[in-house]
């Protein structure tokens, strides 16, 4: 049988990508740390091997998401340090009764739980008209948020500001996947970015869209029936995640944008 190479990522390189990444020069990371720069220097190169206590400050100080900071203890021989337990372990109780109290206190507004690749973790029941009329296929797990709100067949065939709000999410895809090193997010925004739209008379659409200075938010303008659903979003993370699953976690929430679309989910959630 022949023999397979194993690709062992270096210290090094890794920590080199995350310097880059984050624009900061071997100079100023060195200040920040409390080394030397050239210690930084021979730190990428090889020339030398980082203490534990380094490889964390030195994520640290780069803000390394944990996911990468356990590939970066593994790198420089050491094992990983935080854990990555599912969302239904029972070390997590407090956290999913969190949750669940957070899903069901949003009510009757929409509301949903993602992780870092904007894959469905848990929502509320009014979460559910984000749902509506979409293809079988769309809802195989994992179910993705990002996915929903822009494909044709989904909520993108229902917005009535597709352009802006495509706009919006596009770009921060692109920086998210820039900003964590994660190729999930840069593979879902080539995919997303690739769709093509058709108004009702089967012309593709335009949909490219600058935001103006003048934006405040920009809202989901949602066809329903006869009426329009305006919404806006935020999003809230846990504040000391020590463990991968819940630092990739994200709360987000649906709010109305004016009375219209308030009293029309009072009215449903009764």
């Amino acid at each position: 049988m022949e023999a397979v190479a194993v690709h062992e990522e270096s210290f090094g390189s890794l920590l080199r990508s995350w310097r880059q990444r984050r624009r900061v020069s071997q100079l100023d990371l060195a200040i920040e740390a409390g080394v030397s720069a050239r210690h930084v220097s021979f730190l990428e190169t090889g020339r030398a091997r980082p203490s534990r206590e380094m490889v964390t400050r030195l994520a640290e100080e780069l803000d390394v998401p944990l996911r990468h900071r356990n590939r970066l203890l593994v790198a420089a021989g050491f094992a990983p340090v935080y854990p990555e337990r599912e969302v239904r372990a029972p070390e997590l109780h407090a956290v999913r009764q969190a949750l669940d109290t957070i899903l069901a206190g949003h009510e009757p507004y929409p509301a949903v739980v993602v992780d870092v690749a904007w894959n469905l973790v848990a929502a509320n029941a009014a979460a559910g008209m984000f749902l509506e009329g979409v293809p079988d296929e769309l809802l195989k797990e994992p179910v993705n948020v990002m996915r929903l709100s822009l494909h044709p067949d989904a909520m993108g065939g229902r917005l009535l500001n597709l352009a802006e709000v495509r706009g919006h999410l596009l770009r921060q895809l692109r920086r998210q996947a820039e900003s964590s090193g994660d190729g999930r997010l840069a593979e879902l925004h080539d995919e997303l970015a690739a769709y093509t739209y058709k108004d009702r008379a089967g012309v593709e659409a335009d949909v490219a869209h600058l935001t103006g200075p003048s934006d405040l938010l920009i809202p989901l303008r949602i066809a329903a029936g006869d009426r329009v659903l305006s919404l806006f979003t935020t999003i809230a993370t846990f504040g000391t995640p020590m463990d991968v699953t819940l630092s990739e976690l994200a709360i987000e929430t649906f709010w109305p944008a004016d009375e219209e679309t308030a009293a029309a989910f009072r009215v449903s959630g009764r």
